[in-house]
């Protein structure tokens, strides 16, 4: 007798031989064939290409209804909905991914390895896309697929994606178009794939992810550089200035110095809650985890989820490169704050500013500030989240973490403000995926529970018997 759990273990097995056969690692290299950088002026048309032939067919083979869009946003990429309806009064749930990468950084690359090639080395799929996301939506996609077989070609549950190509622009257009197409893109919750785990091993379910504010620092003293041996000693060196004024803000260790840019009441509770026991693990060739950098008294997970984080991305005075025998005329730097939604951005400007004022540093300017990405965040126990992470367990036989927000910045925020959705990152990827250098790659094992993981979750919405895990 066929009965559910016959046929769930049968999807599962679906999916795991859909890895086993070779049919993601051909798939994700055809998708990283294509060029479809964002960040490189010339490869416009492989954005269009990537949804067209890369995605576009293999979705209508599934049943899917295809559009592409112009993006709202002049000069910024594409974006598709696909939608595949069974019945309104069955659960619908959204799905995003984006197939645009960084720049390639083809001469970057180690020696064999290339942006647009899959190349397998020592158990990794190297390519660029691979983790960052081609990899991530092509596993959920992948799943869907699986689960169709077992279920003689239905789902039991709608499903709508939203396929963008500017992710990498800051995800530029995707609040106006999202807002637009509200009524289409309705639904009852996202899940969907991008960023790390906590640690390679460890399946891992993000509620929201953290926001970026940009901005730079700069001083300019003069109309240009004037000899190092007449003039050193008696004329305002910028760049020591502005050295000293970015010291003042956070210390040698990392400590951020102006407390009006963190959460005022501290991590919550909630969040120091789901944080308890999560053990942050770089992996492979990624920064180390320092201890002592950082606000004191936290956890690593506290820190990089539960926390901001203000980073110096650039700085610059004279021609490093060149340089001459002279006092530089100005100094700039480039920095951003990694924040959580327990801050509000808007303050941030005004707080910098007040505090450079108090520490003695009116002449350094703040240009070009403003939020990159906006901050989101789920409660840690939603109902849909709890359901994702009971689903995936029984999948994968092991703990699923559940982390307040990712550490990186996903556009979470459009889907929750214009469409009311509880979100549930569920990513495939690590840490030390390389995914905006050189080297970018993706774990194989990761990648296979990925597609086991989903392909329970997909047969666990057709089982449901409400829109809501609660009801």
């Amino acid at each position: 007798m066929d009965t559910a759990p016959d046929r769930r273990r049968e999807a599962l097995a679906r999916a795991a031989a859909l890895f086993d056969d070779g049919t993601l690692k051909a798939r994700l290299g055809a998708l990283v064939e294509i060029p479809s950088t964002a960040q490189e002026p010339g490869f416009e048309a492989h954005l269009t290409r990537y949804l067209e032939q890369g995605i576009q067919p293999w979705l209508e083979g599934m049943g899917f209804t295809c559009a592409i869009h112009p993006n709202p946003m002049e000069g910024f990429g594409p974006i598709m909905i696909a939608t595949r309806i069974e019945d309104a009064a069955r659960p619908t749930i959204l799905l995003y991914g984006h197939g645009d990468t960084v720049r390639g950084l083809d001469e970057q690359w180690s020696e064999g390895l290339a942006p647009w090639r899959l190349t397998e080395r020592e158990g990794r799929w190297y390519g660029r896309g691979t983790a960052d996301n081609k990899g991530q939506h092509l596993i959920n996609l992948l799943a869907l697929e699986a689960v169709l077989a077992a279920r003689a070609g239905r789902l039991g549950f709608n499903v709508k994606l939203v396929l963008e190509m500017a992710e990498e622009r800051g995800s530029a257009g995707l609040r106006e178009f999202v807002a637009a197409h509200a009524a289409e893109l309705k639904a009852d919750a996202l899940i969907a794939s991008d960023g790390p785990r906590v640690a390679p091993a460890v399946p891992t379910i993000a509620t929201g992810t953290r926001g970026i504010f940009r901005f730079d620092l700069a001083l300019k003293l003069r109309a240009g550089g004037v000899h190092s041996g007449h003039w050193g000693g008696l004329t305002t060196d910028p760049a020591v200035v502005l050295a000293h004024a970015i010291g003042s803000m956070v210390d040698r260790n990392g400590k951020i110095l102006v407390r009006d840019l963190l959460p005022l009441n501290g991590v919550p509770a909630e969040v120091r809650g789901v944080l308890d026991g999560c053990e942050v693990e770089a992996g492979g060739d990624a920064a180390t985890i320092d201890a002592n950098w950082g606000e004191p008294g936290l956890t690593a997970a506290e820190k990089i989820y539960g926390w901001n984080s203000l980073i110096v991305l650039a700085m610059v005075s004279g021609r490093p490169e060149n340089p001459v025998n002279a006092v530089a005329p100005d100094a700039r730097a480039a920095l951003h704050i990694r924040y959580t939604v327990d801050t509000d951005p808007h303050t941030f400007e005004a707080a910098i500013r007040r505090h450079l004022d108090a520490q003695g540093f009116p002449e350094v300017r703040i240009e070009n500030a403003g939020v990159g990405m906006r901050a989101s965040r789920t409660p840690p126990n939603h109902p849909w989240v709890r359901w994702a992470a009971e689903s995936m367990e029984r999948s994968l036989g092991k703990r699923v973490q559940i982390i307040p927000n990712s550490s990186g910045g996903l556009p979470g925020d459009v889907f929750v403000d214009h469409l009311g959705v509880p979100l549930a990152w569920v990513p495939h990827s690590y840490g030390g995926c390389q995914q905006h250098g050189p080297d970018e790659h993706l774990l194989p094992g990761p990648a296979r529970e990925g597609l086991i993981a989903f392909a329970g979750m997909w047969f666990d919405l057709g089982e449901m018997p409400g829109t809501s895990p609660a009801n």
